[in-house]
């Protein structure tokens, strides 16, 4: 029982940190136009990585696709985080850290749940064509 509470708290953290930055890259915040402006992805990235963060957030909601949602999270997360480390920095626009905190908590909740969810990536490799 305390796994599937656990389960469900992170992917409803996972979930809610990606959704809630949608309406700053689909918007056209002037922050994430400046991120994706230095990573020289502008517009095209930055509506596209929310189109897949959309894609992502609800795959990691819905039980049966969890382990693919994760999946993807982790692989958003690892670019989000190596661009705050070697091109954006640790704070952006002075905010803290906040961007780069979010990033890291999102990758580790989706690490556990490619973890929690390993027998499927392992069920994978049984399928026959």
């Amino acid at each position: 029982m305390k796994t599937v509470i656990l389960v469900w708290v992170l992917r409803l953290t996972a979930a809610i940190i990606l959704l809630q930055t949608l309406y700053f890259k689909f918007s056209g915040a002037a922050e994430s136009v400046y991120i994706f402006s230095i990573l020289g992805i502008e517009p095209y990235g930055r509506i596209g990585l929310g189109v897949i963060e959309l894609i992502t957030a609800i795959l990691i909601l819905v039980p049966r696709t969890t382990w693919l949602g994760a999946f993807i999270g982790c692989g958003i997360m690892i670019g989000a985080i190596l661009s705050h480390v070697f091109v954006l920095g640790i704070t952006v626009q002075n905010d803290g850290g906040l961007l780069f905190g979010l990033a890291s908590i999102t990758f580790l909740c989706c690490l556990v749940l490619v973890f929690f969810n390993k027998s499927k990536f392992l069920n994978l490799r049984k399928m026959q064509y």
